[in-house]
């Protein structure tokens, strides 16, 4: 049986045998603490174990003492050191923060957490376009089952929400409009602004954020999932790349159901502002029709169609670039989720302000 801890003075040393573990060490630390003999040097050289609670115990005695520590093996000597490097005074409260520097600090990790996440986003899209290049050149590699399953998640599914958000939006764009241009007589013009608006903008923004709300969110908490589970680990043990197998074919499905979405739900739009005009205007659809033709330009189909495919794409690579940063609990999945959501919305909006601004310049308007 392992012995008790003890010590034995010899002048000014302190001799340490037995086993200094929390089962063996019994009342040696009140012992210590009575003893007041002159001690330069502390022996560990009998000790036959020692574990965290001891090496304590004997770092606090030879601190207060100022006392040298010897005959430790390797062990004992990496142990001691990692027991004074953690006995650190904890503060009891946290130090007090002036207002102006709490807020200052947290706009500066704001700042560093964007352009991480930017940074990050950057490389993601990289590896995404590298895997692409990686199937061209490998076509037996492409997993087509998986993609056309991602077609149905993404586009099939989404028509029924899509198109009842399209159709009301369209409501409220003519109910508005024709409130306002009645003060001027001019309800008519109610026809150019749905026309223009929903078909150019609002059908492709408003797919946009339903997508990223469904697909982009679907697609962190699924990899997010898959991650915890380790299982994108064990796909790379047995030599099959995360990037081509679960990355891809979402990021091609969402870019190749954007712009039928869009269309969807700009076609579903005018409808509804079609209907409300025959409703609340008196303009017949057959009018309704022969007006859109005459003032939508083709121009603006073209704007809608170039849109949806990059926002597609900035939309699968947030929510996969999101899932695939989980590592800890099922927690982050829950933030990435969010953070899914908000990066791909926010990303669309700034591209659509970019775009308003580059087919303005280059005269579609």
């Amino acid at each position: 049986m392992s012995q008790i801890a003890t010590f034995s003075p010899e002048q000014d040393v302190l001799r340490f045998s037995g086993c200094l573990t929390l089962a063996r060490i019994g009342d040696l630390a009140e012992r210590l603490r009575a003893y007041d003999g002159q001690v330069s040097k502390l022996d560990l050289s009998d000790v036959v174990r020692m574990d965290t609670v001891g090496a304590w115990i004997v770092q606090r005695f030879a601190a207060e003492h100022e006392a040298a520590i010897e005959g430790l093996s390797d062990d004992g000597r990496h142990l001691l050191t990692q027991v004074q490097n953690a006995d650190q005074p904890v503060a009891m409260r946290p130090a007090h923060i002036g207002g102006f520097s709490r807020v200052l600090g947290e706009i500066g990790d704001a700042v560093m957490i964007t352009l991480r996440t930017m940074l990050g986003l950057l490389g993601f899209l990289g590896a995404t376009v590298l895997a692409f290049g990686t199937l061209i050149r490998h076509p037996s590699r492409f997993r087509f089952n998986a993609t056309v399953m991602r077609f149905e998640v993404v586009g099939v599914s989404a028509l029924g929400i899509i198109g009842l958000m399209s159709f009301l939006i369209g409501i409220v764009i003519a109910q508005q409009g024709a409130v306002q241009l009645r003060q001027f007589g001019a309800e008519v013009f109610t026809i150019n602004l749905v026309g223009r608006l929903t078909l150019r903008e609002l059908g492709v923004l408003m797919t946009a954020i339903m997508v990223a709300g469904r697909s982009g969110s679907a697609f962190a908490a699924q990899l997010g999932t898959m991650k915890l589970t380790e299982e994108i680990d064990a796909m790379r043990t047995i030599g099959v790349s995360p990037m081509e197998a679960l990355v891809v074919p979402r990021t091609l499905a969402v870019v190749m159901m954007m712009p039928l979405l869009a269309f969807y739900s700009s076609l579903i739009a005018i409808i509804g502002g079609g209907l409300l005009s025959w409703v609340s205007l008196d303009i017949p659809p057959v009018t309704f029709i022969q007006r859109i033709r005459e003032v939508v330009p083709i121009t603006d189909l073209f704007i809608c169609l170039i849109k949806a495919p990059v926002f597609g794409a900035i939309i699968a690579i947030a929510g996969c670039f999101q899932g695939m940063m989980v590592e800890s609990d099922s927690e982050q999945v829950g933030i990435r989720t969010t953070a899914a959501v908000v990066q791909a919305i926010f990303l669309v909006i700034v591209l659509d302000a970019f775009f308003a601004m580059f087919f303005t310049w280059v005269g579609w308007v």
